[in-house]
């Protein structure tokens, strides 16, 4: 299942673009660098345990153990010093990239509720791709028993698309459900 989404890439998708873009060489293609999965956690200063259960989380949706950030500086009307833990964060690439954006789209984007699609809006005009997920029970992997609150998540994907055009063209191959404008 790991090898499904890239060997898709490099038999379809990467002709298609060639074609598309009319590329003369096929490192004009744009590829995906790396998928980073954000959390932000304000409670973790005051709630140890908060920040224990979303470092198990995000580890087993991501398959990687996540870092945890902290403050760069005090902020005395959120109570926070510095150095205090305001999140964690997992960068994917290769395989691993690969196979959570194979679950994302075709496991967990299905399971949301009333779900029409992602909006297609969302690219930063490079070509790079920011969505946030309100709860992390559409992941197959995450138990509903063992959660203790309902927590959300930003996942950029990051591609080198030089525009947005390439970057939605390349993930729409790649089978994101974009919602129709």
């Amino acid at each position: 299942m790991t090898q499904r989404l890239k060997s898709q890439y490099q038999e379809t998708i990467v002709p298609k673009l060639m074609e598309q873009f009319k590329y003369q060489n096929i490192h004009q293609v744009p590829k995906l660098v790396k998928v980073t999965i954000n959390r932000g956690l304000g409670e973790a200063a005051n709630n140890a345990k908060a920040l224990e259960s979303s470092l198990s989380e995000i580890a087993t949706i991501a398959g990687q153990k996540p870092v945890v950030t902290r403050a760069k500086k005090a902020i005395a009307s959120f109570k926070i010093r510095q150095g205090m833990p305001v999140g964690i964060m997992v960068t994917l690439r290769g395989d691993r990239m690969y196979a959570f954006l194979d679950r994302l789209i075709n496991l967990a984007l299905p399971r949301i509720r009333d779900f029409r699609g992602i909006s297609p809006k969302s690219f930063d005009g490079r070509g790079n791709y920011s969505l946030g997920i309100r709860e992390q029970l559409i992941f197959p992997e995450i138990e509903y028993d063992r959660i203790d609150q309902i927590r959300g998540m930003d996942i950029s994907i990051i591609t080198t698309a030089n525009t947005d055009e390439e970057g939605r063209a390349l993930l729409k191959e790649m089978g994101m459900p974009f919602r129709d404008q």
